[in-house]
């Protein structure tokens, strides 16, 4: 598992999209399904912003990693063509 995620990505995931979600949860209902289903997506903002891996971002090559936006996995590294 290849770290794909930059510091402001994980940031953003953590400490606004999770967030956010867990308010309108409560708007909305913890127990309806919109709630769950919103409950569901901000355990899974913080898992990947806390493990710095997006798997939706591993099947679309790419990486928000520090080093800029890149391909992954296809044999090129930051100053290397």
């Amino acid at each position: 598992m290849t770290r794909n995620m930059g510091t402001s990505d994980r940031g953003l995931r953590a400490f606004v999209v999770a967030p956010a979600a867990i308010v309108v949860a409560f708007i909305l209902g913890a127990g309806t399904v919109f709630g769950v289903i919103l409950f569901v997506v901000a355990g899974i903002m913080v898992t990947t912003a806390v493990t710095a891996f997006c798997p939706t971002y591993t099947v679309l090559g790419i990486s928000t990693r520090p080093r800029g936006l890149h391909r992954a996995g296809h044999g090129l590294h930051a100053g290397h063509a």
